[in-house]
């Protein structure tokens, strides 16, 4: 449907889309994304627990009606797992563990799987918290870096599962950076309002790596609005089991959007609260707007930050423009806000809207890649 259509990747492993089924603990195992998660571009198998005491917290879980995987050979059972997928997504599994060396055990076994390893730092049970897992991890952040670091050391691709609101979600974002993590899994519960898409908006300001965000997408338009904050992938859950052709419909949506777009997860405008990637549709920075506030976070002055924008459009179909605004399609506004002017350049010189807007998705890593100051160093 759309293998070829978004070029999304995270170290070895690529994504045909940016639709992900969540991990649910009991719950999804290959049975499960074979039946619903046939269209995604990655599913999270899990959670799986690793060690005595995950085991032992599991157990106490289901003694009380929670459904968990608990097994003996738990590495035989995610070898299994990866490869009873069928649907052609990426796999990444999602693991809990009271100590390390069972972390790196898997890492390595997932490795040779062409899969992805997620550390879980979300499950905020109370008998997991006692234990030292899940959600308790984020309130131990000197021992979640030192885990990154060593599973890293594997070569797998490593993502962090983590909840938004429970520590500073920037600070968070950029240990997780620097310790070597490859993806953030981002539930962004707002505790009785759903998603908290300003956390989403956090950590793509904190953080150049891959972000999947979660929480609360039931169809396209909670999707987009996570897109549009920064999430390079969306992920969902027990919305699969209220409506089976959830992923479906998602990944329908997200295709038809870049295709006709070209930049599925482009940011709100800068002057709407938009993350650093804005950047690419602010005008010249002349007149008392939030440009300024944004580009000096990235180091720049207003001519550095207008100079660099200049010299990626020198060549490119963003020279021209000269009855826009401020002469050049560089300093133009997002597809999506209508501008006759802006419209009439492109139809002129034959630009498509999606071949604009894959230039402006460009120039923003243009910007980022030659500010002063790095994104997860930035104030």
């Amino acid at each position: 449907m759309s293998d070829c259509l978004f070029d999304l990747h995270a170290g070895y492993v690529r994504f045909r889309n940016p639709i992900a089924l969540a991990p649910m603990a009991g719950i999804v195992d290959s049975a499960f994304a074979n039946q619903y998660a046939g269209y995604a571009g990655l599913v999270v198998l899990g959670a799986f627990n690793l060690d005595k005491g995950s085991m032992e917290v599991a157990s106490d879980l289901t003694s009380r009606g929670r459904k968990e995987f608990i097994s003996d050979e738990p590495l035989e059972l995610i070898k299994r797992e990866i490869r009873a997928v069928n649907s052609g997504s990426a796999v990444a599994v999602n693991v809990r563990s009271t100590t390390l060396e069972p972390l790196i055990e898997a890492a390595k076994l997932v490795k040779e799987e062409g899969a992805i390893l997620e550390l879980n730092a979300h499950c905020k049970q109370p008998e997991m918290l006692k234990a030292g897992m899940g959600e308790a991890l984020l309130r131990d952040l000197p021992r979640l870096s030192a885990w990154i670091k060593a599973i890293k050391e594997t070569g797998v691709v490593l993502s962090v599962k983590v909840r938004a609101n429970i520590v500073n979600d920037v600070k968070l974002a950029r240990l997780i950076d620097k310790a070597g993590a490859d993806i953030i899994h981002v539930d962004a519960m707002l505790e009785g309002f759903g998603a908290d898409l300003d956390a989403i908006s956090n950590y793509r300001d904190a953080t150049r790596l891959f972000i999947i965000g979660n929480n609360s997408v039931t169809d396209f338009a909670a999707a987009k609005d996570m897109f549009s904050r920064g999430a390079d992938m969306v992920s969902v859950a027990r919305g699969t089991m209220e409506n089976p052709n959830l992923i479906k419909e998602l990944v329908e949506g997200a295709t038809s959007y870049q295709e006709s777009i070209g930049w599925y997860n482009a940011p709100k405008h800068v002057c709407s609260e938009g993350d650093f990637r804005a950047l690419a549709f602010c005008c010249l920075p002349v007149k008392h707007c939030p440009v300024h506030g944004k580009y000096k976070k990235l180091g720049y002055t207003a001519e550095e930050f207008a100079r660099t924008k200049m010299e990626f459009a020198r060549g490119t179909m963003l020279e021209y423009g000269e009855d826009t605004c401020f002469g050049s399609l560089v300093w133009c506004c997002k597809i999506t806000k209508p501008c006759w002017i802006r419209d009439g350049v492109l139809n002129t010189i034959g630009l498509s809207d999606a071949e604009y807007m894959k230039l402006k998705e460009k120039l923003a890593k243009y910007v980022l890649d030659h500010a002063r100051i790095p994104v997860n160093e930035s104030h």
